[in-house]
């Protein structure tokens, strides 16, 4: 009998830049790997690519001149920016683009959090100053006055200081938690937010806003530079001082040829994904990791779908508890064989994962990879589809 279940690796690569063939990159990588340090590659095994090299090796960059030429072109004069989130890496360089096109704008926070849960405000501090967060809005001034001295706890940024330095005298700052209060100020809108701006923008139309867009309504289109058809500049980071990289594009194509090059040299099924953050929350500081759009924007077909997995313990305390050592290991054996292949609703299923596998996955290989120093933006994936079940 086996005693590993799912095993996790980093598998170290080349550095990636603009134009390398990256299909190669990852096979011959996993290849490497699997020989150096003597483990076989088998059915049903994942890999998982980080987003970053895809879209580097795509040369999917766009600079702040370009967004801002596409801000002027489909904004005039001001413009309202709604619900970032709060963040050097992601957000700061798009409104120094928003800047860059010459429009006045009004930038509206959340409170006391962001979308994915970045603290801009002291908590405790605003109870006290009475402040109520789904009806009063709070002035720049006033939140100089209350907040200044208020620092992210693991950045050590304000936020809201670092966005009124990139925008100055052409930036109004103001924190509301209503999309509809912009329209005070301006009905050109832009929603940045990223899960919930559907929301936004449908609660804005509603309201009377004239033009309402969103991040993911810049940088669609082929213009010999760099974009993304469905995302736009949902997902983006920075790259260099005035360019940013954008979410990959065209995902489908390459894990399918990962896959098959895989199948070809290896003769086993092996599934491909692209992931970017992932789906968990820190239970410190009540961050939600997910500043990308998804989770993972491609995958395989064999990702598809959700666990269909029976709760053990449940199985052990109720229906089979009677059962002792080897005939309780079999008797769970013989229920993981003949498990029905759908067990929404089950009471033997209660209490399991049900949630789409690409985000699963995803999100561990983002925990495996890290966002540092590490240098494994591939990670192989092994065993998770196995059960106690199979020897």
């Amino acid at each position: 009998m086996r005693a590993t279940g799912t095993i996790a690796r980093g598998i170290r690569t080349p550095i990636i830049k603009e134009g390398d063939k990256l299909v190669e990159i990852v096979v011959e990588s996993i290849l490497k790997a699997a020989e150096e340090e003597s483990f076989s590659l088998r059915d049903k095994d994942v890999v998982g690519i980080t987003e970053s090299i895809v879209a580097r090796a795509q040369g999917n960059y766009i600079s702040t001149s370009e967004v801002a030429q596409e801000i002027k072109e489909k904004f005039s004069g001001e413009i309202g920016v709604l619900f970032p989130i709060l963040s050097r890496n992601r957000f700061a360089l798009i409104l120094e683009a928003i800047i860059k096109s010459g429009c006045q704008v009004h930038l509206q926070l959340n409170y006391p959090r962001d979308e994915v849960g970045n603290p801009v405000l002291d908590p405790e501090k605003m109870r006290r100053a009475d402040i109520n967060p789904p009806e009063d809005v709070i002035s720049y001034e006033r939140y100089k006055d209350l907040f200044s001295d208020y620092y992210h706890p693991y950045t050590g940024v304000n936020y809201v200081e670092l966005y009124k330095k990139i925008g100055g005298d052409n930036i109004k700052i103001y924190l509301a938690n209503k999309p509809e209060y912009i329209l005070k100020h301006t009905d050109q809108l832009l929603a940045a937010d990223i899960h919930s701006r559907n929301i936004t923008k449908k609660k804005l139309r509603q309201a009377g806003a004239k033009n309402v867009l969103g991040l993911d309504d810049l940088c669609t289109e082929d213009r010999g530079r760099g974009y993304n058809p469905e995302f736009g500049l949902l997902g983006s980071n920075r790259a260099s001082r005035d360019r940013l990289k954008l979410f990959p594009r065209e995902g489908e194509q390459l894990v399918r040829k990962v896959k098959d090059k895989l199948k070809k040299i290896t003769g086993k099924e092996i599934e491909v994904m692209i992931y970017g953050d992932g789906a968990y929350k820190d239970p410190g500081a009540k961050i939600w990791e997910l500043a990308d759009p998804v989770v993972s924007p491609a995958y395989t077909d064999g990702l598809e779908g959700t666990p269909q997995e029976l709760k053990l313990k449940y199985l052990a305390d109720n229906e089979l508890e009677d059962l002792e050592g080897e005939e309780l290991l079999e008797a769970v054996k013989q229920e993981i064989l003949h498990k029905e292949e759908k067990l929404t609703g089950e009471m033997k299923s209660q209490g399991t994962t049900p949630r789409h596998l690409p985000d699963l996955l995803g999100s561990l290989a983002d925990l495996i990879s890290g966002s540092g120093d590490k240098g494994t933006p591939v990670v192989l994936i092994q065993g998770y589809f196995d059960s106690l079940a199979e020897e």
